[in-house]
């Protein structure tokens, strides 16, 4: 795969945008089927450019307009925001207090970094396939619950470019809801509470809830490869003793004398289930499952931005945009592989560049008229990139949607019949 070059990347992002970027399935995305009237229209884009100039309330007539002035300006980075009552890009001339945000996706924000107290392989903006599974994990929950506890249909789950992902819950009926049912959403799907002073960060009360039931069945399937074995939190006494403070302290002197004498961390895991058990509790302090099932939590639930969900007005990295930094495209993650998803094969826009570079000069001399042959590239050209598996599942995500929305129409004139 070609490496990025961030130097290169004002070039890149010229061919990127005017060759490769799927702007047909963007817009109809963004378009829903062209049932509201203006909602393409009234929709805030955001665009950050070469040194970090930040260009907000961008908004487009159609996908025409929405092409020009992308491949004019080039962005390094695209924001969408939401769907407003008055046209973003007139926002100036509309008088004050009137300029509302309306709608909008109801999003969730997963980040790598949130979890830098539980990781032991990287910290910060690094991550490796060790820590992955944060994210694989991640998305099961959460989508499980989404898709399960709540009924929403249409998840768009995106790849963000460097260390973490997306979700855009595109249901009509969801994009119309208020920040406060926005709040009450990300508040049901939280569980690790606290800052980085707060030692223990997941309390849970006797009577499990289904939700976190259901999480913890998930967590199970990777805890021991993923906890035990790569993160190995149980090696050492500085990793055992995070895991210390989260149990009674009348056992801490029981479990540090035996941890020594195991040889590595499933060996202590083990011991620790045991020397947990209510059998041996007899101090009434919290024991058995509910213990291992609060370590298990705090080092494997999934941690969301809170604010991100429950603004509309709030901005999220778009599908497609190419993260500054890594080179990587921001692209969907298909749902039926979420466990053999593996960022660090997403393509480059350096490696599919290079691509159509190297079908460029095969097809030199094919091509008669140029006008002409513009407009071939434009529809194909991605197709013939790395970029294609990933345009396909954001189709297969388009297709979903269109099918509902033709199915709601048909319910709505099939009511009005039978009046």
């Amino acid at each position: 795969m070609a490496t990025f070059d961030p130097a290169e990347l004002p070039e890149l992002l010229k061919l990127y945008y005017r060759r490769l970027f799927p702007y047909a399935q963007y817009y109809r995305w963004l378009n829903y089927g062209g049932v509201i009237k203006n909602y393409f229209q009234h929709r805030e884009f955001s665009f950050t450019l070469k040194d970090d100039i930040y260009i907000r309330y961008q908004s487009f007539n159609n996908q025409s307009d929405l092409e020009k002035e992308m491949q004019k300006m080039n962005p390094y980075k695209i924001d969408i925001g939401a769907v407003y009552s008055h046209r973003p890009n007139q926002h100036n001339t509309v008088k004050l207090g009137a300029f509302q945000a309306q709608e909008k996706e109801l999003v969730f924000d997963i980040d790598m970094t949130d979890y830098d107290d539980v990781r032991r392989c990287c910290s910060s903006a690094d991550i490796c396939s060790k820590c992955w599974t944060l994210m694989t994990m991640a998305i099961r929950i959460i989508d499980r619950a989404l898709k399960e506890d709540f009924g929403f249909k249409h998840r768009l789950w995106v790849y963000s470019g460097r260390r973490g992902v997306h979700c855009w819950v595109c249901d009509e009926s969801v994009r119309k809801l208020s920040s406060a049912v926005r709040s009450g959403i990300v508040e049901y799907l939280s569980l690790v509470k606290g800052g980085q002073d707060v030692k223990k960060k997941v309390h849970l009360s006797e009577k499990i809830h289904p939700f976190i039931s259901k999480s913890i069945n998930i967590i199970k399937k990777y805890f021991e490869e993923y906890a035990l074995v790569d993160q190995d939190i149980l090696e050492n006494k500085e990793s055992w003793d995070k895991i210390l403070a989260l149990v009674p302290e009348t056992i801490h002197e029981n479990l540090q004398q035996n941890f020594q004498k195991h040889h590595n961390s499933l060996q202590r895991w083990e011991y620790l289930k045991k020397a947990i058990s209510c059998q041996d509790n007899t101090k009434n302090d919290k024991c058995g499952p509910l213990l291992e099932w609060e370590i298990m939590l705090q080092y494997c639930f999934p941690r969301l931005d809170i604010n991100v969900s429950k603004g509309i007005n709030h901005l999220l990295k778009s599908p497609f945009s190419v993260h500054p930094k890594t080179g990587r495209i921001s692209v969907p993650i298909d749902l039926q592989k979420v466990d053999q998803f593996d960022p660090f094969t997403v393509p480059t826009i350096s490696s599919i560049c290079h691509e159509l570079d190297a079908i460029s000069i095969n097809d030199e001399g094919k091509e008669g008229n140029e006008a002409e042959s513009d407009i071939k590239h434009r529809t194909r050209d991605y197709k013939k990139t790395s970029l294609a598996p990933y345009v396909k599942v954001f189709e297969q995500f388009l297709e979903n949607l269109d099918k509902s929305r033709k199915g709601e129409l048909l319910k709505k004139s099939d009511l009005q019949k039978d009046f």
